[in-house]
C-alpha cells in the first residue's frame, strides 16, 4: 500500500536503502550497481529503485534536500516499508584543514542547529549518533592509502546563512563537515529501532574556497563513498 509520498507496494524495498539527496543521482547509482534495478516509486519525482548487488537485495532512493524533506522519506521507509538500514551517501563541505576536497567522511554523529530533534526526549538535548555496526563495517572497508575521516559532522537548516563564528567553533570541536540531513536520519533510526549511517564526499571546503568540485566532478568522485556505503548497507 502506497504512502502519501512513496508509490511503492509492500515488499518493493530491500531491507537496506542507499539514499543520496538527488533523485537523479539515485537513478545513476541504481544503474551502476544493479543491472536488474526496477523503478518502484516516482512520486513527486523522488525516484526509488530496487535490485540486487553482489547477490543481495538493495534499494536506492533520493531524499531531497534538508531535514524536513528527508525526514518524510526516512520515516515512511522505516515505518511502513520495514526498511532496516538507511545509508545516506552524499556530499559535504569540509571544516578542519586536514579534511581535503575529495576526501570521504564517515559520520559517527551529527550536531544540528535544527529544531527537528528538540522535543524527542523532553528536557534533554538528543544525541544523534550513527549505528556502530554500520560505521564499523564502513571503516573496515577502507583500504590503505584512502583518505577517509571518521567523526562528527553538523546538519544545518540553512545552506547560505551561517551564524558568525559558528563554523570556526564547530571545527575547533572536531566537527569534520556540514550537511543538511544526517541529524534527522539518525534520530528517526533510533525512533524505529533501526540502523543508519552517513558517508560523504567532501566537495568543497568552508575555509578554503580555492578548490571546489564541479557538478561533473561530484558525479565521478563519489565512488569511494559509494563503496563504503554499500559495505555498510549490506553488512
Amino acid at each position: 500500500m502506497a504512502t502519501p509520498h512513496i508509490g511503492a507496494e509492500p515488499g518493493d524495498f530491500a531491507p537496506a536503502v542507499l539514499m543520496p539527496g538527488d533523485p537523479k543521482r539515485a537513478e545513476r547509482i541504481a544503474q551502476m550497481l544493479m543491472p536488474d534495478a526496477k523503478l518502484v516509486t516516482d512520486v513527486r519525482g523522488m525516484l526509488g529503485f530496487t535490485g540486487t548487488y553482489q547477490g543481495k537485495p538493495l534499494s536506492v532512493m533520493g531524499s531531497g534536500m534538508g531535514q524536513p524533506s528527508a525526514s518524510i522519506y526516512y520515516t515512511e521507509l522505516m515505518k511502513f516499508y520495514g526498511v532496516e538500514r538507511i545509508v545516506r551517501v552524499g556530499t559535504t563541505g569540509g571544516l578542519p584543514s586536514e579534511v581535503k576536497v575529495g576526501d570521504v567522511i564517515i559520520a559517527t554523529g551529527a550536531h544540528t542547529d535544527s529544531s527537528m530533534n528538540t522535543f524527542r526526549i523532553p528536557g534533554v538535548n538528543f544525541s544523534a549518533v550513527a549505528s556502530f555496526n554500520l560505521a564499523r563495517a564502513a571503516m573496515d572497508a577502507v583500504q590503505e592509502g584512502e583518505r577517509v575521516h571518521v567523526g562528527p559532522i553538523i546538519s544545518k537548516d540553512h545552506f547560505y546563512f551561517t551564524v558568525p563564528g559558528q563554523n570556526e567553533a564547530a571545527a575547533a570541536y572536531g566537527t569534520l563537515g556540514i550537511d543538511m540531513e544526517t541529524a534527522a536520519l539518525y534520530a528517526i533510526a533510533n525512533e524505529f529501532g533501526r540502523e543508519a549511517l552517513t558517508v560523504l564526499t567532501v566537495s568543497d571546503h568552508l575555509f578554503d574556497g580555492s578548490t571546489i568540485m564541479t557538478a561533473e566532478e561530484r558525479e565521478s568522485n563519489f565512488q569511494l563513498a559509494l563503496r563504503l556505503a554499500c559495505a555498510a548497507a549490506l553488512s
